[in-house]
């Protein structure tokens, strides 16, 4: 059974993204590979951001579990997702091509 996360009331959204940012810090490290997910969230950022908003703004989706703050018209929590996400595919696309390379 997995743990009842939500005990972090509305910080439960952010304190997930946070922990799962870590993980894709870890894996831009071991690849040297930060660069590159700079420029790939760069690129997709607006993308994302305007897919988001407008998924939220029609009804799409509903995020219970978030701090309410928001920043451009969306929940703080979902930039953080907006930069996770990116970081973390780059982060495991690189790792797994430095692990070949060994």
């Amino acid at each position: 059974m997995l743990p009842d996360i939500t005990v972090l009331g509305p910080y439960t959204y952010l304190a997930t993204e946070i922990v799962w940012g870590l993980v894709a810090a870890g894996l831009l490290w071991y690849a040297d590979a930060a660069r590159t997910a700079v420029r790939t969230i760069a690129v997709l950022y607006p993308f994302a951001y305007v897919w988001d908003w407008y998924t939220l703004a029609v009804g799409v989706f509903a995020i219970p579990m978030r701090t309410g703050v928001e920043l451009l018209g969306i929940p703080i929590e979902e930039h953080v997702f907006m930069i996770v996400v990116p970081a973390m595919v780059v982060g495991a696309h690189e790792t797994l091509a430095r692990l070949d390379d060994d």
